[in-house]
């Protein structure tokens, strides 16, 4: 172990007794729930980072909706069916606003992959 390891554990440890950690708000709640549970975890700590800077929102839920619309639309009919297309319609839109107000898909080099991408989310 190091030192600085040494000293940090030293002070939680000193913290503790003196009580400094007591009545702190939220304490005995239980935590907030992941908002990136469904990205695989060696993946989560980049999207964190990427919305942090403000270069990733919704899209992985947005994403993950879109595909639970696909399947759904493969054993629904009727009314069912309709409602669902709209959602998947709405969910498609969001995405492209997404991206155009990301400006992904706007360059040159970029817009040339649009469609491999669009196929691929479906």
């Amino acid at each position: 172990m190091d030192f600085s390891y040494i000293v940090s554990e030293d002070r939680i440890r000193k913290a503790i007794k003196e009580g400094e950690f007591d009545n702190l708000p939220g304490a005995g709640k239980p935590l907030p729930q992941d908002e990136l549970e469904s990205v695989p975890e060696n993946l989560r700590m980049a999207y964190r980072m990427m919305k942090n800077a403000g270069m990733q929102s919704d899209e992985p839920a947005l994403k993950k909706e879109m595909m639970s619309i696909r399947d759904l639309l493969k054993i629904c009919t009727g009314e069912e069916r309709d409602n669902l297309e709209r959602k998947l319609v709405e969910k498609e839109h969001q995405l492209e606003k997404l991206f155009q107000k990301r400006n992904t898909f706007h360059s040159s080099p970029s817009a040339f992959y649009k469609e491999q991408v669009y196929k691929k989310l479906k």
